[in-house]
């Protein structure tokens, strides 16, 4: 199923939760909701379930070219799994999956036969068919979370919304759960949309991640269009991290201290001479011993940390422009004088420079 929001705006009180909001979903896709805390991500997915409505008259909602814009929840056919699981925790397993079809009315339930072949066909999918017998509270954080999924999709819903639905667990159930969604997605092939604020989990799972800020959509693209290629400096910081350079722009290219740094494929900047930030991720910069013919910058390294696979290093500008982080491999370690105190230069490799200072 495709789903098309347009135009949509919701305020609460003069609060701006969404701001002229417009997206298209593509039939099968798994779509990541990513942003911080009051971002509208999870406003615009429960206006997309009909747990929430737009502002009257801002806009309208389409399932398959349909208007849902003011149908009800019930009436939209969607699946919606939670952060907190939401299990009734008198129910086993089995009948907390089972509950969506057993309240339906009498004409439009399945038999006892079929609910039972069911829900047992999803406990598999989910691999807890083992597990039917047992309460919510004889269960691990994961293990609820994919009861709470099977129980979402046990109602064979047009469209799959999942709110933050691995923010009540630990890091590594995370983790685990990420690669257990992706597959479960390739298997259902469920048209799906995820809310979540973590970098690594949007970019790791969906097929498109839409990067959403102040009620806003700043870019939509593949996870690697908007780590790759950010479109504003909102999304090169929020996804990762990232160095900002001081400079100025003067007749296309950009002067960081005595450096002079082409921009080449960059947005249009004016010519004119005014103030520049250019952003440049730590493992996207090369530190040299002595300079080798292209744009090096002068720096000081600060600190070493050469534990695990990366080496990182702190360095400061040798033109008093401020301090600034690298990550290096080991093999490009290799050769490089790493301490405390030596002069290095660095080349800044894929750099984008925006014509305005910004920061989270």
């Amino acid at each position: 199923m495709s789903i098309e929001i347009k135009n949509i705006s919701k305020h609460f009180g003069n609060f701006a939760a969404l701001d002229n909001v417009s997206l298209e979903v593509r039939p099968g896709e798994l779509l990541a909701l990513l942003g911080p805390s009051g971002s509208g991500k999870t406003t615009l997915l429960r206006i997309i379930a009909g747990l929430e409505f737009a502002d009257p008259g801002s806009g309208h909602i389409l399932f398959d070219g349909a208007e849902v814009t003011h149908v009800s929840a019930a009436a939209r056919q969607v699946g919606f799994a939670f952060q907190h699981y939401a299990l009734f925790r008198h129910m086993t397993v089995f009948e907390n999956v089972a509950f969506g079809l057993r309240v339906r009315s009498r004409r439009l339930r399945p038999s006892e036969a079929s609910i039972r072949e069911r829900v047992n066909g999803l406990l598999k999918l989910v691999q807890l068919e083992h597990l039917g017998k047992r309460f919510p509270s004889q269960l691990s954080g994961g293990q609820r979370q994919r009861v709470a999924l099977a129980r979402a999709l046990a109602v064979e819903p047009k469209v799959l919304l999942l709110d933050e639905p691995f923010g009540a667990l630990d890091a590594q159930v995370r983790k685990e759960l990420r690669r257990w969604l992706r597959e479960l997605h390739e298997k259902v092939h469920l048209t799906s949309i995820f809310v979540t604020h973590d970098q690594d989990e949007a970019l790791e799972v969906a097929n498109r991640v839409v990067v959403m800020n102040e009620g806003r959509i700043e870019q939509i693209g593949t996870p690697d269009e908007v780590y790759d290629r950010p479109a504003s400096p909102f999304v090169y910081n929020f996804l990762g991290s990232v160095n900002l350079f001081h400079g100025r722009i003067h007749d296309g290219q950009v002067h960081l201290g005595e450096t002079i740094f082409p921009m080449p494929g960059h947005q249009p900047v004016a010519d004119a001479d005014v103030p520049a930030v250019a952003y440049v991720r730590p493992h996207e910069i090369r530190v040299l011993d002595a300079p080798n013919g292209a744009a090096n910058l002068p720096a000081v390294i600060r600190h070493v940390r050469s534990a695990g696979p990366l080496v990182r290093l702190e360095l400061e500008r040798a033109d008093g422009g401020g301090r600034f982080a690298a990550e290096l491999t080991r093999e490009e370690s290799r050769g490089v004088r790493l301490e405390p105190g030596a002069q290095v230069f660095v080349e800044l490799k894929n750099l984008r420079v925006f014509g305005e200072d910004y920061s989270i």
